[in-house]
């Protein structure tokens, strides 16, 4: 089963949870065991599973992302955001998640973030499930 949604962001650099659609496809999908995986198709974009309980957490994140890759470090890439593509490299392009018993296995304080690093725009997310 293959799904897309999109992604609308409002910051340069932003984390947005996307548990709700998520676990609504896998879900809808029937799938009772299997694999959910999650990918984003863009070079200055990705996605990761962190702790969701303390909002901090996730500015942390992007806080020693932009202190490793800051914004402006005499880059040779002429769209200058050369470092939106390093941190996308950095976070990645998609997440497994398996699936038992219909639902997705979570840790207690995990959730799946859409990290956006060149916005705001508008994004794609892209859900592909197998299993039985």
């Amino acid at each position: 089963m293959f799904k897309e949604f999109t992604v609308s962001t409002r910051e340069r650099v932003q984390f947005i949870n996307i548990d709700n659609e998520i676990f609504s496809i896998i879900s809808s999908s029937g799938i009772k065991r299997g694999l959910c995986i999650v990918y984003v198709p863009h070079t200055t974009a990705g996605v990761t599973i962190n702790e969701n309980a303390d909002p901090d957490v996730g500015r942390d994140i992007q806080m020693e992302l932009n202190k490793i890759v800051p914004f402006e470090d005499g880059y040779m890439h002429s769209e200058g955001n050369s470092a939106a593509h390093i941190k996308s490299s950095l976070v990645g392009a998609s997440e497994t998640v398996i699936i038992e018993n219909g639902s997705p296995v979570m840790g207690t304080w995990q959730s799946l973030f859409f990290c956006e690093f060149d916005g705001p725009r508008r994004r794609r997310v892209m859900v592909q499930i197998s299993g039985e």
